[in-house]
């Protein structure tokens, strides 16, 4: 038997001056969200590319995410077993 689910990640990146910042949400079939932000910083001194700033903040959001949801598969791995979970990779 197949089992297939849609997960849903929105991204809001939000430009201020010469911060950007970005919020990774991940919405799961069991209401779950999860939320990994990241922010980044454009030295005075370099050029205004708010694209460079949205792919820095984005791709840092996205790596809080991730490790969030890898302490939430942990958790409930632990929950599930009764045992202290480890990630070997």
């Amino acid at each position: 038997m197949i089992h297939t689910e849609d997960w849903t990640a929105n991204i809001h990146i939000e430009e201020q001056e010469r911060t950007t910042h970005a919020v990774a949400r991940l919405h799961t079939r069991d209401a779950t969200s999860l939320e990994g932000h990241g922010t980044a910083r454009r030295n005075p001194s370099d050029r205004d590319v708010p694209e460079i700033g949205a792919e820095l903040a984005v791709a840092r959001a996205l790596l809080d995410l991730q490790h969030r949801l890898l302490e939430a598969a942990l958790l409930d791995i632990e929950q599930a077993t009764g045992e202290p979970a480890h990630l070997t990779r």
